[in-house]
């Protein structure tokens, strides 16, 4: 077969991650569908759940969080993802292991040991068992006033390292203020799976939510070998449809969006560490590496929001929240041809999402 365009492969990624066409009814089952989605920026996440739900509001993400339907983990690759409140537990059995393994030089640098860890599972897990909800900044307190030390990141290391072992995860914000909770009280009515389960179901989610996508790209997003990727794969062959092209396979669940162009390019404001791009090993169907130093200026491995035109990153964007409304700042890469009608439509249902309108519109070229 010929090799698949990049536009095709973008094209069919947009609707199977619910960017275009079909949106999803609830939050909770954009995360359902995706299987998780990065969450470092609690603003960009809650807008990449709320992009791709059909009508949904801030509002409706925080409750849908504070309702315990999603939990925000460390669930893969050691970074914090939104994933169904149901699956966390089995998400993190089967795969924080190696994410912790992985971290074990630099814990032991810190002083952090299964000793330390320990201890602190017993102290902290019983503080929220009687309070339920503590900030961090609570948490900090109670293990320096317990003797244990908490400066040069040692105390952000040791959340980390309960949050690995599945006793904490986050809690929804406190007047902006991060707070933990424990896994079991965010995840009441937890899923048991086997670890073969476990992974197969995480590769049905993963290919249904990014596909087209390569066993690299699963490997690669949930933090399994590839040998195990490539498995899980073929364990979930009739619920997944699996296409060789130019000797490589892609998985999704079927050639939706495969055939004919659209007949007016789907334009999208996505956030920062959206899985439209994070999602894969491969990312160069969407992003032309020229660009890619634009989406993380000064590769400090923060992301900036993108602006996507039929399928390809054209542009960042960024906004300015007011206490009534909101400004956006839109970059195209390559000042390409986009209606003003068409972004303004895009920048509206940002501002419905907020809860305010848009003001404001600015669009230069990036650089400009």
């Amino acid at each position: 077969m010929p090799a698949m365009p990049d536009a095709a492969i973008a094209r069919r990624r947009m609707r199977s991650q619910r960017i275009s066409g079909a949106k999803c009814p609830e939050p909770a089952d954009v995360v359902r569908h995706l299987g998780a989605l990065q969450a470092q920026d609690y603003a960009q996440v809650t807008w990449a759940i709320g992009l791709r739900t059909a009508g949904a509001t801030l509002a409706d993400v925080e409750r849908a969080i504070a309702d315990r339907r999603i939990v925000l983990t460390w669930a893969m690759r050691g970074t914090l993802h939104a994933v169904p409140a149901e699956d966390a537990p089995w998400m993190m059995r089967r795969l924080a292991p190696r994410a912790l393994a992985r971290a074990g030089s630099r814990l032991l640098r810190l002083g952090i040991d299964g000793g330390l860890i320990a201890r602190c599972e017993r102290l902290i897990g019983g503080a929220l068992r009687e309070r339920r909800r503590m900030t961090r900044a609570e948490l900090m307190v109670l293990l320096e006033r317990s003797g244990i030390r908490t400066d040069g990141q040692r105390g952000s290391n040791i959340l980390w390292a309960l949050a690995h072992t599945g006793l904490i995860c986050l809690g929804p914000p406190e007047g902006g203020r991060q707070t933990f909770v424990l896994l079991e009280d965010q995840s009441p009515a937890p899923r048991n799976m086997t670890a073969d389960e476990a992974l197969r179901e995480l590769a049905i989610r993963y290919f249904t939510g990014h596909g087209p996508a390569t066993a690299h790209d699963f490997a690669w997003w949930s933090g399994v070998t590839l040998a195990e990727a490539k498995k899980a794969a073929a364990d979930a062959e009739g619920a997944l449809f699996c296409e060789r092209i130019g000797g490589t396979a892609y998985w999704s669940v079927g050639r939706e969006g495969a055939d004919g162009t659209d007949t007016e390019p789907e334009l999208a404001l996505l956030p920062g560490y959206d899985e439209y791009l994070l999602g894969y090993r491969d990312r160069s169907a969407v992003l032309k590496p020229e660009h890619a130093p634009k989406v993380v200026p000064g590769g400090n491995g923060v992301y900036a929001p993108m602006l996507v035109v039929g399928g390809e990153i054209a542009g960042v964007w960024r906004r300015s929240v007011g206490r009534r409304s909101v400004e956006l700042d839109i970059r195209p890469f390559e000042n390409p041809d986009i209606a003003e009608a068409r972004i303004a439509e895009a920048a509206r249902r940002y501002g419905e999402f907020l809860g305010m309108p848009v003001t404001r519109i600015d669009i230069r070229p990036a650089g400009g």
